[in-house]
């Protein structure tokens, strides 16, 4: 009984000095950690007030909160009696080991930086991603991630090394695109007349661009319809309404002018040999 009061005498004031040492690092983490935070906000309203572009912006603040907190770990971590040397020299040793680890997450931040660096895209475009088949507006590039924003508002997470490997196509890189609409008439159909209204809804609309070249033309003689196109210019952030809105009046128009959109068919022809059978 002696020796465990004696262990407890000698023990005790040890383990209260450790608890105590853990709850002032778990305040001061919290502590440090909102001031970060408040940091980084204060830096990317300094950001934002300089004009600077807003993958930048996205990027650097990822950037500065990844190292103010890792910092932060690695002097709390010093705190416990860890000496830095060590800590540094563990680090060192392992290097090889870490870096196959975060071989990912290094591809990933290199990713970004080439990103930032040749801007294939920058925040505010809407971009595709072959490879994976995504697409949307890019809201934001950070050290590891692009986050882009679908047009039905979903949130897409793309991985940057995986932006830099893949071809990726910027839909809203230049201020205009060229619109492309085919539409299929029958084989009777006056195929002038119908190449007729499609200029004139074309001449009608007054968001095409009239100062660029406009043609509407015979595409393919396809096997059971005779394929119309027309090719125009509008500005790229009205593509699709205009697409949309030209779509809906060739409809109309053709019949109102009763110009055939086929469906696909199939003429079939039944001859009779001499005895009067069908074959």
């Amino acid at each position: 009984m002696e020796k465990l009061i004696r262990l407890a005498e000698t023990k005790l004031p040890l383990i209260g000095s450790f608890c105590l040492r853990v709850i002032l690092t778990i305040i001061i983490y919290l502590v440090v950690s909102k001031m970060i935070r408040w940091f980084c906000k204060i830096l990317k309203q300094s950001m934002l007030r300089a004009n600077a572009p807003l993958e930048v912006i996205s990027f650097g603040i990822s950037l500065v909160k990844g190292g103010l907190y890792a910092l932060l770990v690695f002097t709390l971590a010093t705190q416990f009696g860890i000496d830095a040397s060590s800590v540094a020299a563990l680090l060192a040793s392992a290097g090889v080991g870490v870096g196959l680890a975060l071989q990912g997450g290094l591809s990933n931040f290199a990713g970004g930086v080439i990103l930032l660096l040749l801007k294939p895209f920058v925040v505010g475009d809407y971009i595709i991603e072959d490879g994976g088949k995504n697409e949307g507006t890019v809201q934001k590039i950070e050290m590891y991630y692009t986050t882009l924003v679908t047009v039905d508002n979903r949130k897409i997470v793309i991985p940057n090394a995986t932006l830099t490997s893949n071809t990726v196509t910027n839909v809203t890189a230049m201020d205009e695109r060229k619109l492309e609409i085919k539409v299929d008439v029958s084989y009777e159909s006056d195929i002038r007349k119908a190449k007729e209204i499609l200029m004139q809804l074309i001449q009608e609309e007054s968001e095409i661009r009239k100062d660029k070249e406009i043609q509407v033309f015979v595409d393919e003689l396809a096997e059971s319809s005779v394929r119309l196109g027309m090719r125009v210019w509008v500005n790229t952030d009205r593509y699709w309404p205009i697409k949309w809105r030209m779509n809906e009046k060739i409809k109309l128009a053709f019949d109102q002018e009763e110009i055939v959109i086929p469906y696909p068919q199939m003429d079939i022809h039944i001859q009779q040999d001499r005895l009067g059978k069908e074959r």
